[in-house]
């Protein structure tokens, strides 16, 4: 009676990250999309030669296509959270598929430059946006306890790709040229929408309980008012409760939710991984130029790269491991602080280098926390908004992310234009990722830490900024025994003015029959009628 269980007429608790399963599966889609999404761009630039040989234009010119994938990556993003709350991860990651793929079968027709940026850039770089960010959104809400080590294995596809993508370019170009390798290219990425078929919705199962739930609540209703009154009329008043939850939950959802700037936290995150793009891709993209200056042959320079590559691999799921320990967890901020500062002072260093030797230390160190740093951005993000706001959060964040993308690099490359000195280029932008660093580390302990140590913990809601998706499930498990506890009390109230109007009834019978020793016929008829019992007539005015 007036229970608060899912099949008593309360809405069922969130279902909780089953961080196994299914989840593996949507871990691996998301592998391939990450490595997709980071490392196309780069694979692209294989067939630059090719492509200013036949349309007769500069390196500058076929640079823009890498850019403008790039751009529709990251400046996408609002457009890309939008488009998941209203038509949720899945069919947004198909039609993402689709777009990329047709994106680059379209660029092995093209005549001109201008046709290649349309095509190859704008139209596969909105395909892998529409992929990349859905792909993250399933991989929070199938983690929970296993959420970093899931981000870091999920990473990790960017280097793998990177170091698969180039070679393979390589090849396809030598054997069919620049139009046929774009084709084959757009087949590959058919991938993705296999990888956005898998990324199955968690809550399926909760609405073939709900629909099941709900039929039982009609059978109950249809029960005649008897014995069972009081449990019929609570089933009665969960079921309305339940349905006003449901489209109460259908209107107040937002495509966009901007309330998320009121967190603080968000609000740090935020300000810090712009000036981190400001300088994080500036020395990976100069150190190929930077060691041919200094005499290095061209084959051992590419080979920069590679190491980078083969480090980074194995940093980020080793990060996720460490992120993922109970003692590391909720310092996760104060771990991406230390990776972004490693990544500073390992480029400040690195500024003198002279010889290949120390290019190589370079690239090690730099491999370890570069791979450090893309293995906890976005389970820092998780944690600070939780994964109901994280749609929203990637999007804004992505979207001011692209204009420090936009900055910073080319910038770099002008300074190197003027100055002739590469530097001052890797001082400024380890610089920039140092000072990232302290501001992360320091407003997150001043503004965040103290201020959790000067107020009282709230009260668990489920709107709550933060907090991980177990926690969002013991609060609204919570709400349901309160709910519970409220329905009881008119079930006890009626109870006694059952009681009380009885008893009065009685008195009046008493009267009645010392007058005349029976009740009269009017009164008679009506009882009957009633059903001869005082007490229910007396409870069914009371309901």
């Amino acid at each position: 009676m007036g229970r608060a269980d899912p099949e008593e007429g309360q809405l069922p608790a969130p279902m909780k990250p089953p961080d196994g399963g299914w989840g593996w599966i949507v871990l691996f889609g998301c592998f391939v999309i990450t490595g997709f999404s980071y490392a196309f761009p780069k694979a692209v630039s294989v067939y630059f030669k090719e492509l200013m040989k036949d349309f007769h234009v500069g390196y500058s010119d076929t640079a823009w296509i890498s850019s403008i994938m790039l751009a529709m990556l990251y400046g996408t993003g609002p457009v890309c959270s939008i488009m998941v709350n209203q038509f949720g991860c899945r069919p947004v990651m198909l039609i993402g598929g689709l777009l990329a793929s047709s994106g680059m079968i379209l660029a092995s027709f093209t005549t001109n430059i201008i046709e290649l940026y349309l095509t190859a850039g704008v139209l596969t770089g909105l395909g892998m946006a529409l992929n990349f960010q859905p792909s993250l959104i399933m991989l929070g809400t199938y983690f929970d306890k296993r959420r970093p080590l899931a981000n870091g294995l999920a990473a990790a596809g960017s280097p793998v790709f990177l170091s698969s993508l180039s070679p393979l370019g390589q090849v396809l170009l030598e054997k069919f040229g620049w139009r046929g390798g774009f084709l084959i290219m757009g087949g590959l990425l058919l991938n993705c929408c296999t990888c956005g078929a898998v990324m199955r919705p968690l809550d399926a199962g909760m609405k073939r309980k709900m629909e099941k739930t709900q039929d039982k609540y009609e059978a109950k209703e249809m029960l005649p008012i008897g014995g069972k009154s009081e449990e019929g009329i609570s089933t009665t008043d969960g079921t309305k409760k339940a349905k006003k939850a449901k489209k109460k939950t259908k209107k107040g959802k937002k495509l966009l939710d901007f309330s998320i700037f009121s967190n603080r936290g968000f609000i740090i995150y935020t300000i810090s991984k712009f000036i981190l793009v400001l300088g994080l891709f500036v020395p990976p993209i100069l150190l190929v130029n930077y060691a041919k200056d200094t005499g290095v042959p061209d084959t051992e320079a590419a080979f920069l790269l590679s190491i980078i590559g083969f480090i980074d691999i194995f940093a980020r799921p080793a990060c996720g491991m460490v992120a993922g320990l109970k003692w590391v967890r909720p310092h996760v901020a104060y771990l991406f602080s230390f990776a972004m500062l490693f990544n500073g002072l390992t480029d400040i260093c690195s500024a003198r280098a002279s010889n290949y030797t120390g290019l190589v230390i370079f690239c090690v160190f730099f491999g370890i926390s570069y791979g450090m740093v893309g293995a906890l951005q976005f389970e820092v993000l998780m944690a600070i908004v939780g994964s109901q706001k994280f749609s929203s959060a990637i999007g804004l964040v992505l979207l001011i992310e692209a204009f420090a993308v936009l900055i910073g690099p080319p910038s770099a490359g002008r300074l190197v234009d003027a100055l002739k000195n590469y530097e001052v280029i890797f001082y400024l932008a380890g610089s920039e990722v140092v000072l990232s660093a302290v501001f992360l580390a320091m407003a997150t302990y001043c503004c965040l830490n103290r201020e959790k140590k000067k107020t009282p913990p709230p009260e668990k809601t489920p709107s709550a900024g933060g907090g991980s998706d177990t926690e969002e499930a013991e609060s609204d498990v919570q709400e349901g025994e309160e709910h519970s506890s409220d329905n009881h009390q008119p079930a006890h109230s009626t109870d006694n003015a059952v009681v009380a109007a009885s008893e009065e009834a009685n008195h009046v019978e008493d009267e009645q029959s010392g007058e005349g020793g029976r009740c009269p016929e009017g009164d008679r008829e009506v009882l009957a009628q009633a059903g001869c019992n005082a007490d229910q007539t007396v409870e069914r005015d009371s309901f």
